[in-house]
């Protein structure tokens, strides 16, 4: 009865995103309460906690530390869902801070820091996310940063990511690189 009922939400999920999630198939045909476990993880994300902008900065830079195609375009799409402006998403993709605002900006510079392990910047931009957001907003921006990366991780790790594909932001190409990989 669980399997046919996460299915379902599964092929709801699939039609929804038009993503192909045969890597959840797998999960929930080995456990259907490891799949509910792992499909839980994402609502753990508080999404009122802090702009939908930062959330999606510090989620694109989770996702896109670890992939390079679907999972960075589900989590362009429910971004865009949440309210972001497609012009924030193509420059939080295109890592151009100046571009994607004050609390993108903000959150995507947090991400990285804590990501490349930068301890005293990530120390100052964390002061900066409590002052703004509080301690709320912090622990929504490291549940959004650690969430995104585990989705491409499981995905690559059961051996459903095969290719990168292109990413597009409001019906257009949009042109993205891992952030790490500009840092020097």
């Amino acid at each position: 009865m669980l399997r046919a009922l996460f299915g379902r939400f599964i092929t709801g999920m699939e039609k929804d995103w038009s993503y192909d999630a045969s890597y959840m198939r797998e999960i929930l045909a080995v456990s259907p309460w490891t799949f509910l476990k792992f499909a839980m993880l994402t609502a753990v994300v508080p999404r009122r906690d802090a702009p939908a902008a930062a959330l999606a900065a510090a989620g694109l830079v989770g996702t896109l530390t670890e992939d390079c195609g679907p999972c960075t375009q589900i989590s362009v799409d429910m971004a865009a869902k949440a309210g972001v402006r497609p012009e924030i998403l193509r420059a939080i993709l295109a890592g151009d801070e100046a571009a994607m605002g004050e609390n993108a900006a903000l959150a995507y510079r947090f991400a990285r820091a804590s990501l490349e392990r930068r301890l005293e910047e990530a120390d100052a931009l964390r002061d900066e996310v409590v002052r703004r957001w509080g301690q709320k907003g912090l622990v929504a921006l490291t549940l959004a940063l650690t969430t995104a990366r585990m989705y491409p991780t499981v995905k690559y790790a059961l051996g459903h990511g095969k290719s990168c594909s292109r990413v597009m932001v409001a019906g257009a190409a949009a042109p993205f690189h891992p952030p790490l990989a500009e840092a020097a």
